[in-house]
């Protein structure tokens, strides 16, 4: 059990104060709480494996799970069904052309769940990061209309998933494989996917040490990453904003 002076240890009382060891970290991967939605501690929270993650209303708590979920971009596993989804010409893909409209469909109701982890504070500190070009979005459109996408932070050549969404089926797979076929062509190493689900692990998600996945997000972070917005430099079906070859 985590005792007061522990607790005391984990708390983040200034806005300068560093986070603490990750040694420290409970089993849960609880690694700090207290602090702020800055710019500043959000990128100092991904340089070093941590992420914030707490319902509206809590004390913002900080995580780095050990074991940690990531994806390679080049082993995204591809169903017959996922496949069939991409093969699809009925849809155009963007990269950062709606970041804040995903960002609500990501925070919007799910089936089967109450509630929301990504409350208003969130959604400003991640548009925040994005304006500075931190931040990134895929989006997935039918008929003009935004039915799937997801979000992140890019680090260098890392990138951490945030969180995805779907209002037409398979519309949230279709927006992470085009990511993964970019970010493999952008040489980068991993996608950060945080914790496991039975759903990231169908996809080719793989559990590996903390201590490993830090070995990886560290060296891939500290390449230099695309700068300014983000767009596709692979042709993607009925897309704007990409450059054929």
């Amino acid at each position: 059990m985590t005792d007061a002076s522990d607790l005391m240890r984990l708390y983040l009382a200034e806005p300068d104060q560093p986070f603490p060891s990750l040694e420290l970290a409970d089993p849960s991967g609880l690694v700090a709480f207290g602090g702020d939605l800055s710019a500043q501690r959000l990128l100092a929270a991904y340089s070093a494996g941590i992420f914030p993650w707490y319902n509206p209303g809590e004390m913002i708590h900080w995580y780095s799970p050990d074991p940690r979920s990531i994806l390679l971009p080049t082993a995204l596993r591809v169903t017959k069904s996922h496949r069939r989804a991409v093969a699809i010409a009925d849809y155009a893909v963007t990269m950062d052309r709606a970041f804040a409209e995903v960002m609500a469909h990501c925070a919007g109701p799910r089936a089967k769940e109450e509630g929301t982890w990504i409350g208003d504070d969130m959604r400003a500190a991640y548009l925040r990061l994005h304006r500075l070009g931190h931040a990134h979005s895929v989006e997935v459109w039918r008929d003009g209309e935004l039915v799937g996408g997801l979000y992140g932070v890019a680090l260098g050549r890392s990138f951490a998933g945030e969180s995805m969404f779907s209002r037409a089926r398979d519309t949230s797979k279709i927006a992470l494989y085009w990511l993964c076929t970019q970010l493999a062509d952008w040489d980068f190493a991993l996608i950060d996917c945080q914790m496991t689900t039975d759903h990231l692990a169908s996809l080719g998600a793989v559990d590996v040490p903390r201590a490993e996945y830090l070995r990886l997000h560290g060296a891939a972070a500290a390449r230099p990453g695309i700068v300014g917005p983000w767009q596709f430099e692979i042709p993607v079906p009925n897309s704007p904003g990409h450059s054929p070859d």
